[in-house]
């Protein structure tokens, strides 16, 4: 099946939208196939500031209504306890939001952006989006991340090579209370690398330090600017650690 022929049977539904690659070409998809969609970014203490930048921005060059619900998800104790299957606890109560505020607006069919790479048996979450009865066009049509990427280029998104980027809570170690402080650390702590010029990094929480993961490539140029990057995350870690394994 082609995305447009998903579009042709499903012409009207709800997108679980993050501003990411998938997600984005996904909305970029459905639009060109004139399909009513409409996209709900769900701001949380997970998502870092620029993810709903980019969602409202790719929503404006296609000319449709981003619809933003914001969500206190450390509230839920089964998710700020930060458990193994989290994102199951957390996908099922952000998506059970979604569908409530879509289906009151008349939108019954519900999407997201799971693609043909994304492998279901490592991903709890999925389940979530099963029970809730999430369709995934872009996996159901066989589209692979590589796949978007290169179709994205041709669309002119802007979104297409941007780096994947995982919650924020999956820089806390399992087991480990999820706190807005500590969110708030690490994300600040990854904005500062950002403005340094790294891309597709990770700063991950290691028994209160930071521990930075970055390419192979990229950990030479950290070594020489040692200096600058413990004056600019020593505001938000007093240990700063180079992971020497790296973003794999």
């Amino acid at each position: 099946m082609q995305l447009n022929e998903f579009f042709m049977e499903h012409p009207k539904a709800a997108l679980g939208f993050s501003g990411g690659v998938d997600s984005a070409y996904l909305l970029y998809a459905a639009v060109r196939s004139g399909a009513d969609i409409r996209p709900y970014f769900i701001k949380t203490a997970f998502q870092p500031a620029f993810e709903l930048e980019d969602a409202e921005r790719l929503a404006g060059e296609l000319g449709v209504k981003l619809t933003v619900i914001e969500a206190d998800i450390l509230f839920n104790a089964s998710v700020a306890a930060n458990p193994i299957d989290r994102c199951y606890h957390c996908k099922a109560a952000l998506f059970g939001l979604l569908k409530e505020n879509a289906v009151m607006q008349g939108y019954t069919l519900l999407l997201d952006g799971t693609n043909a790479s994304d492998d279901a048996s490592d991903r709890p979450g999925m389940r979530a989006l099963d029970e809730l009865e999430v369709r995934s066009p872009l996996r159901e049509c066989g589209l692979t991340k590589a796949d978007i990427r290169r179709l994205s280029r041709e669309a002119g998104l802007f979104t297409w090579n941007k780096p994947a980027y995982a919650c924020l809570a999956t820089r806390v170690p399992a087991g480990e209370v999820l706190t807005r402080e500590l969110l708030a650390r690490v994300e600040q702590a990854e904005n500062e690398l950002f403005k340094l010029g790294f891309t597709d990094f990770r700063v991950r929480v290691f028994h209160d330090a930071a521990r930075i993961q970055l390419s192979a490539e990229q950990q030479f140029r950290a070594v020489e600017l040692r200096q600058t990057i413990l004056d600019a995350l020593r505001p938000y870690f007093k240990l700063i650690l180079l992971d020497l394994d790296g973003r794999n």
